[in-house]
């Protein structure tokens, strides 16, 4: 375990500021951002079949390329295929509980398996691209006559250019986070095939789900009895699809779609199922996460004193971060219990337990 997670810190950059192995020439950025996953596939990092099993096939169509500022295609450059800061992590895991067998085997996910969950998103990229268009849409309050209830609140009508631009470029971030993703995936096969000195057929790490957690799309909802187009922003949120909805892969449609909840690194993380009560009450949506109880600063100060990475070696949980402070902020009392989280959806009927994740080694950024 101690040369897996080891293998893994060391070929997936993470951290503040982290750069990555490809360095992106502006013609391919702009394929990325148009393409999204099936440009990493196309280029040899995967395969075609992995992309059965992301959101929206990896690629979100309507990228604009063309409204992505400078300064945010220079971030994204040098990040493609890195892990970043704060709560993003790689973690070897293994499935400790089953709840609902029939998910779990449709899922390919069996007690005692061991699994990979990947989190991590459109990086310094996506940031920069809300930031530029924050500036546009505070222009838009002004110029739409908006009242808003708060002044961290910033929007335009869907349909105004401002609104369809933001679109157009959030959607080539959502882009760049699934070839993100799919490189990070790439790589950890091959460092842990490696590590391990099995061929990839023998290691069988085939991909569950890629869910995003940040994005808004326009679906269809049954509103007031009658079905019409929404725009439907998950932010802190994640898509939890019911049976038979036809984005739902194929060979989960009989029981729904994956839903990845991921916890602190010291407690546990979960698969879930979409529901139909999701789809009438909640959009298709469920939670994303466990939520913090501690700020970053509060975490720091609980932390002062204490080796965050000895009490998680004393748990069972080996971990590498790019830094202590990271640690500091991420330990598990810095959250709510997952566990809590999760009963809390499942109770709501917005999503079903499948199988309980718990940490064997973690990469953090």
């Amino acid at each position: 375990m101690r040369d897996l997670v080891e293998a893994l810190y060391r070929e997936i950059p993470s951290g503040v500021g982290s750069k990555g192995k490809l360095k992106l020439s502006r013609e391919d950025h702009k394929r990325l951002l148009r393409d999204g996953a099936r440009w990493a596939v196309e280029n040899g990092f995967g395969e075609p079949e992995d992309l059965q099993y992301i959101e929206s096939g990896g690629s979100i169509e309507g990228a604009d390329p063309s409204l992505i500022s400078d300064k945010a295609y220079e971030r994204g450059r040098a990040q493609q295929g890195t892990l970043g800061s704060g709560n993003h992590f790689l973690e070897i895991q293994y499935v400790e509980e089953i709840y609902d067998e029939r998910a779990a085997e449709v899922f390919g996910l069996f007690k005692d398996q061991v699994t990979l969950m990947i989190h991590t998103g459109s990086r310094g990229f996506g940031h920069q691209v809300c930031t530029d268009f924050l500036e546009v849409m505070e222009r838009a309050v002004k110029r739409y006559n908006i009242s808003l209830p708060d002044k961290e609140l910033a929007c335009a009508p869907f349909y105004s250019q401002e609104a369809q631009d933001y679109f157009s470029a959030m959607k080539a971030a959502a882009n760049y986070a699934w070839a993100n993703r799919q490189c990070i995936m790439h790589w950890c096969r091959e460092a842990i095939t490696e590590t391990l000195g099995i061929s990839r057929r023998e290691l069988g790490l085939e991909l569950v789900y890629d869910v995003a957690h940040n994005i808004a799309k326009v679906e269809e909802h049954i509103v007031d009895g009658e079905k019409i187009k929404v725009v439907v922003h998950r932010k802190g949120a994640t898509r939890a699809f019911a049976p038979g909805h036809p984005e739902v892969p194929e060979r989960y449609r009989a029981v729904g779609q994956p839903v990845l909840i991921p916890g602190d690194m010291g407690r546990a993380s979960y698969v879930l199922v979409g529901t139909e009560k999701a789809m009438q009450d909640t959009f298709g949506s469920t939670c994303h996460g466990a939520g913090r109880v501690l700020s970053r600063h509060q975490a720091i100060k609980r932390a002062k004193g204490r080796a965050i990475w000895r009490e998680m070696e004393d748990a069972g949980i080996l971990v590498r971060s790019a830094g202590k402070r990271t640690l500091a902020e991420e330990m598990s009392e810095a959250y709510k219990d997952i566990s809590n989280v999760v009963d809390v959806v499942e109770r709501a009927g917005i999503s079903k337990k499948v199988a309980k994740l718990r940490p064997l080694g973690v990469v953090k950024g």
